[in-house]
């Protein structure tokens, strides 16, 4: 499962445990179960952010400034969890709009 965050200073949902940066977090219904694993890992690759490997930032500016995912996603977009659980595609219709006619019921006279 992954979950979109974005940086927040007045709702906070989970903190980076190197700088303190705060995020909202944006889940896919799940389990509670699956949350707690998900938050867990979410939490460690905030840390990694901070890491030599990346940044060796430990400011909040090593974090991405706009909405992100994680755990990061590095295969075809179309076996995500999402892509999956949407079903086939629409096939295109020349069709735009379906207009409903109906008769109106006469009058007696």
């Amino acid at each position: 499962m992954q979950v979109l965050l974005r940086r927040s200073e007045f709702r906070q949902d989970i903190h980076c445990s190197v700088c303190g940066q705060g995020f909202r977090l944006y889940w896919e219904s799940s389990s509670p179960a699956e949350r707690a694993t998900t938050r867990s890992i979410v939490l460690g690759e905030l840390r990694d952010h901070h890491s030599p490997e990346q940044s060796d930032d430990k400011t909040p500016a090593a974090h991405p400034f706009d909405l992100f995912r994680l755990p990061g996603w590095t295969g075809s977009p179309r076996f995500t969890r999402t892509a999956m659980l949407a079903g086939p595609a629409r096939i295109p219709s020349e069709i735009s709009k379906v207009v409903m006619i109906s008769r109106r019921a006469k009058k007696e006279r």
